[in-house]
């Protein structure tokens, strides 16, 4: 398992409906101690930043500048190159203050989707220390080939990413119908956080209607409907080893992983000790795996069969990422694994080694 976290912000440009007011808000702000150099001001677009103008400070540090703003819209200040301000901007002004002589301390009023930013800069900052100390400790545990270490290490990770989630969908939650949540909904996986995901945009909707973004998102998460949670595990109907046609519905009663692996891949053939191990500790109890390969050939399919001891059933067409189940399941990398209760419905995914195991003792035990 790889544990090297990323963290990922979506930075968001919309268009929409035109608000109540003129179209035109106010930056202004005033920077103490600033060095050398300029402040760039940019527009998110297409989930990157591009320069509008340079903004320059008066005798008293202070500056303004006004935007054409008719649709809830990114901004990004770059302060000489040393400090990103992100700015959510829609009908009100924005005022900032500055001092590069206290780096924490920035100040945003005016604006409340801008201010509620700041949450989600903080909440990022905070995650991102917790991720390279994780980081160095697993270089470090790699270096020193030292196993245990590495297993705490994936517990860890796996802990982090849970409460990350948890974190930022109680930040969301108190940000009301701010647009700004746009840019934090970015840190969560849609695979686990489809339900959330669904009712805020939904939420936002409502708002802000006809916004791009919004919309975008929307047909998005549309696609994901028919794998979130609660919802009946597609059918795969492929061939096993010996050429016979084998159907998922065919183990409905029991709890099912789907296991999307191959021979090919690495942390596929390293996790299946631990899945070959919890198998045999739940399999009298109602147990289930259906292995779904991503090979290109017969022969290595089934000697990573056999190398392996995979004693459960296994499917494939052997036509790598253009699976059909891979295709159904919209499956871009693995190892990846959908686990299903008796009634064919999805309950997880995405779970591996201590995940694995803490929800089959929550079945189970």
């Amino acid at each position: 398992m790889n544990v090297i976290l990323l963290l990922t912000i979506v930075s968001l440009f919309s268009c929409g409906e035109k608000k109540s007011n003129d179209g035109k808000v106010e930056i202004s702000g005033t920077i103490e101690n600033a060095p050398d150099g300029v402040i760039l001001l940019s527009q998110f677009t297409d989930n990157r930043p591009k320069v509008l103008d340079t903004l320059v400070l008066d005798n008293k540090g202070g500056f303004k500048y006004e935007l054409e703003v008719d649709s809830p819209t990114f901004y990004e200040l770059n302060l000489y190159g040393q400090k990103l301000v992100r700015l959510a901007l829609y009908e009100d002004d924005v005022n900032l203050g500055y001092d590069f002589s206290k780096p924490e301390n920035l100040v945003i009023e005016g604006s409340q989707d801008s201010k509620e930013m700041l949450k989600i800069e903080e909440l990022m900052e905070s995650y991102q220390a917790k991720v390279n100390a994780l980081n160095e400790a697993y270089y470090s545990a790699m270096s020193d080939n030292d196993t245990e270490a590495i297993k705490q290490i994936q517990t860890d990770a796996m802990a982090l990413e849970s409460n990350q989630a948890a974190e930022v969908k109680s930040v969301i939650n108190s940000m009301g119908d701010s647009f700004a949540s746009l840019a934090a909904i970015g840190l969560l996986n849609p695979k686990n956080e489809f339900q959330f995901m669904d009712s805020l945009v939904a939420k936002l909707d409502e708002r802000y209607p006809e916004t791009k973004t919004i919309v975008q998102l929307k047909q998005q998460l549309d696609e994901m409907r028919a794998l979130s949670l609660g919802q009946v595990a597609p059918e795969i109907e492929l061939p096993n080893p010996a050429g016979e046609t084998v159907k998922l519905s065919d183990l409905r009663g029991k709890y099912v992983m789907i296991d999307f692996w191959a021979a090919w891949c690495k942390p596929c053939r390293e996790e299946n000790p631990n899945v070959v191990e919890l198998y045999n500790e739940y399999k009298d109890k109602g147990f289930e795996v259906f292995g779904v390969s991503l090979d290109r050939t017969k022969e290595a399919w089934v000697d990573a069969i056999e190398e392996d001891g995979l004693t459960w059933t296994q499917v494939s067409d052997l036509k790598y990422f253009n699976s059909v189940a891979a295709e159904m399941y919209q499956i871009n990398a693995i190892p990846a694994t959908y686990l299903i209760d008796p009634d064919g419905k999805i309950i997880g995914k995405d779970l591996r080694g201590p995940s694995l195991r803490a929800k089959l003792a929550e079945i189970f035990e």
